[in-house]
């Protein structure tokens, strides 16, 4: 199972106490993946469909708990033995389903659906706990989030800007900065920074999806300080070994050239004893000097012999 399925698996079984945080999240799931039915003798029914088990599951229970009316799920599969199965929660009762509309405010006194089932400037999203409950619901109808341990993203796809523009004003009101992207014909509500999903999935109420990301960000967050670590090192040896081998280059230079013996004493000892230690640090080469030498001396006598070979080199005429 995605970490996605998990997190909407774990939202449907979480159950709001109140009433109206109830008819909030189902109005969520209902605004985005709802469709209302009218006859030609203005008969309503509802429809939700969604390829989500959990989903569905969810949207049945708030239906029984909050109107403990009677609704027909039914499953239906795609031509393509491939396609995922696609759950159908139904309320057929004309009564029923007024009932339903009306609580969550889509349906007026002259029985007009409102907005396209969007809930702009509806009630039912005027408490803080109704909010969280119709975030949840949003994305339990259409939301998805990406695998933590590969990247940070959450989503919530909504078939129209109003409704895009309605739900990041919802999850703005709790100090996140969610944006919005047009794809295809949708307009995707998203979230990019591991800091602000943490903060949705606290909102949404889904603490054990929280605690699972919280650690993979830990343990993502500790890889890339080794990883840093180690490649700093890494650049380190690479520059000390370089570093090496072009005084070992240099010294032997000066040897060929003009012998190590006009040298001054201390030249001397210093590049004798970077021939017979090729690999030590520079604070190793100190120690081995006679009296001992601190790192900045011997990097600095290295520089007057590194000095020295290159104004040899000028001296000399091409080969």
């Amino acid at each position: 199972m995605s970490f996605s399925s998990r997190v909407k698996d774990e939202l449907s079984r979480q159950a709001s106490a109140a009433r109206h945080c109830r008819i909030a999240e189902m109005s969520a799931i209902l605004s985005l993946c709802g469709r209302v039915k009218i006859s030609a003798s203005d008969h309503f029914s509802i429809e939700m469909h969604t390829e989500n088990v959990a989903v569905a599951r969810k949207y049945f229970t708030l239906l029984k708990k909050t109107f403990n009316i009677s609704t027909d799920v039914s499953i239906r599969r795609g031509g393509n033995v491939s396609r995922n199965r696609t759950y159908i929660v139904a309320v057929r009762e004309h009564d029923d389903a007024l009932k339903v509309l009306q609580a969550a405010k889509l349906i007026d006194a002259q029985g007009e659906i409102r907005e396209d089932l969007s809930l702009v400037r509806n009630v039912v999203v005027q408490n803080a706990c109704c909010r969280r409950a119709f975030i949840r619901g949003a994305f339990l109808a259409a939301g998805s989030i990406s695998d933590p341990e590969k990247f940070y993203h959450f989503e919530i796809v909504c078939p129209s800007m109003a409704k895009a523009e309605q739900l990041k004003g919802i999850i703005a009101a709790f100090d996140m900065e969610p944006k919005i992207v047009l794809r295809k014909k949708y307009y995707v509500v998203y979230i990019k920074e591991g800091d602000q999903i943490v903060d949705i999935l606290n909102v949404m109420e889904a603490p054990v999806a929280l605690m699972e990301l919280e650690n993979i960000r830990i343990l993502r967050g500790m890889r890339g300080n080794v990883n840093r670590q180690v490649n700093c090192e890494t650049a380190n040896i690479n520059k000390t070994v370089s570093a090496a081998v072009k005084q070992m280059e240099d010294i032997r230079f000066i040897q060929e050239t003009i012998g190590l013996d006009g040298l001054p004493e201390s030249l001397q000892d210093m590049a004798r004893i970077r021939l017979e230690r090729p690999e030590a640090t520079l604070k190793e080469l100190g120690e081995a000097l006679e009296p001992p030498v601190g790192k900045s001396g011997v990097n600095h006598r290295l520089r007057k012999l590194g000095q020295m070979a290159d104004d040899l080199r000028q001296q000399l005429p091409d080969s």
